[in-house]
């Protein structure tokens, strides 16, 4: 842990990032020049830039939520189960690859694809009682009910995956990583356009006017912090109707299967919490709650480790810790410098869907293969792990056998 130099009246910014770039450390010094933030600036070993807010940022604000500070993917967040099953009694990469398969043929996978019925949920009524006849949100409309219902037990895209795992003693486990898919999107983006307007109306100074605020009492503020808290539930739900979906389907391949110790979490929220006997919105984009005894997940990239870990309960973090390994190179940065040999060979005796074309182009204006999601563009998860030995206690170490990714 190291805390930077920082201007006189500006706050203190933590960093577990040793490696963290220019950009992600001027957002850390805009944010540490906000007139609602308090405490401290801080940056999990996995920081890097994201729109306003670094992603692996965590901040304590005043009577105030931030929307592009929990970002656009509201809840996008982890799961996993561990079975009964035994690595050994996989029948290799040709069976992981009939249950990869088979998984695709149950959750639809990638940007833009939804299922094709519409699958109901408690919450979306229970939002609506939320309204007690007040105005419904322009962000709500029908077509986005529409498809908030048919996106329901759907990966999305980018970093979302679903992954077979080994432990380092041969136990099976599941693991994925999803969020409110266009639910939040509509909510983040409705909300961040208000709290500029509100803060224009306010003469409010802002550092940075990705970073408009809207205070926690006001009538936008607290409409906000619902339809927030609606999309962290449909987020929960999402990787809870994956995670039954994937049982199934393992069920089908190991009629004697058991499944224990399932965890869901969020990543990217605010919640109010109390921290040295002060009330404060936690902002975690991209980092997770560790508070001491609590189970988390910090995953790797597709073809590294991850970890379930314990939490510590730091104060310095407001009890928090990485969200995973962290981006090393940016999407259209990964397309331009890795090459597809390598990034096959990170992949090495993994069940995955080779890299597709993206829409880079390279010099010659041919497509790119898309190796933004590909292991050598993220940083070294072990080297994360061990940054963060402040923050949290590693329980069990899972390595892939099989990659579905968004």
């Amino acid at each position: 842990m190291i805390q930077w130099e920082n201007d006189e009246n500006a706050l203190p910014i933590v960093s577990w990032c040793a490696d963290a770039d220019d950009l992600t450390k001027a957002q850390a010094r805009n944010l540490a020049n906000h007139p609602a933030l308090r405490e401290r600036v801080c940056l999990m070993p996995d920081a890097h830039v994201g729109y306003g807010m670094p992603i692996g940022g965590v901040i304590a604000c005043a009577d105030a939520v931030i929307p592009n500070a929990v970002g656009v993917d509201i809840g996008c967040g982890m799961g996993t189960v561990k079975t009964n099953l035994r690595v050994e009694q996989l029948g290799g990469m040709a069976q992981l690859r009939d249950i990869v398969n088979a998984i695709k043929a149950r959750i639809p996978v990638g940007e833009g694809h939804a299922r094709r019925e519409a699958l109901d949920w408690e919450g979306f009524e229970s939002w609506r009682d939320s309204l007690a006849g007040g105005e419904v949100p322009a962000w709500c409309t029908p077509q986005g009910d529409k498809l908030d219902h048919h996106n329901l037990g759907t990966l999305g895209g980018g970093n979302h995956f679903i992954e077979i795992q080994k432990s380092e003693s041969g136990e099976v486990w599941v693991m994925l990583h999803s969020g409110s898919r266009n639910l939040g999107q509509r909510i983040a983006t409705h909300y961040h356009k208000a709290a500029q307007a509100l803060n224009a109306e306010m003469g409010a100074a802002l550092p940075d006017p990705q970073l408009a605020w809207l205070p926690s009492e006001h009538e936008l503020g607290a409409a906000y912090i619902r339809d927030m808290n609606t999309a962290l539930a449909y987020a929960r739900e999402n990787r809870r109707i994956m995670m039954a979906c994937v049982q199934e389907v393992l069920a089908g391949f190991f009629p004697d299967i058991e499944y224990s110790f399932e965890v869901n979490i969020h990543h990217n929220y605010a919640a109010l919490e109390t921290h040295n006997g002060v009330s404060y919105w936690i902002h975690r984009k991209g980092a997770t709650s560790a508070k001491a005894g609590e189970t988390g997940i910090i995953p790797g990239s597709m073809g590294t480790a991850s970890y379930i870990v314990e939490g510590l309960g730091s104060e310095r973090s407001f009890q928090s810790c990485s969200h995973g390994a962290g981006r090393r190179l940016g999407r259209g940065q990964a397309n331009r410098t890795l090459t597809l040999e390598e990034c096959n060979a990170a992949m090495q005796g993994i069940v995955y869907d080779r890299f597709s074309l993206s829409r880079t182009k390279g010099a010659d204006g041919q497509k790119l293969h898309d190796l933004s999601e590909a292991p050598p563009a993220y940083k070294d998860i072990n080297m994360v792990i061990a940054a963060e030995d402040d923050l949290v206690k590693p329980l069990v170490r899972l390595t892939p056998l099989a990659v579905v990714k968004g």
